[in-house]
């Protein structure tokens, strides 16, 4: 879980709370690889999606993105 904490200190600060706040709240341990592939994408590109302006991401984490989304 630290590591997982520590891929989602970003460079946006809009990011770092949303991640922040979905890790504390509602992280299911199911989520956990899926958030660990999305966290390798680019910060604008990862903050594009989390914020709804983009739907370009693998349908597999279509879940998490909803979740994401949701806080």
């Amino acid at each position: 879980m630290s590591r997982l904490r520590w891929k989602c200190r970003r460079g946006l600060l809009e990011l770092d709370l949303v991640l922040h706040d979905f890790i504390e709240n509602h992280l299911k341990e199911k989520d956990v690889s899926a958030l660990n592939s999305l966290l390798e994408l680019e910060d604008n590109d990862l903050w594009e999606i989390v914020s709804g302006r983009s739907d370009r991401y693998d349908a597999r984490h279509g879940g998490i993105v909803a979740r994401i989304r949701a806080v």
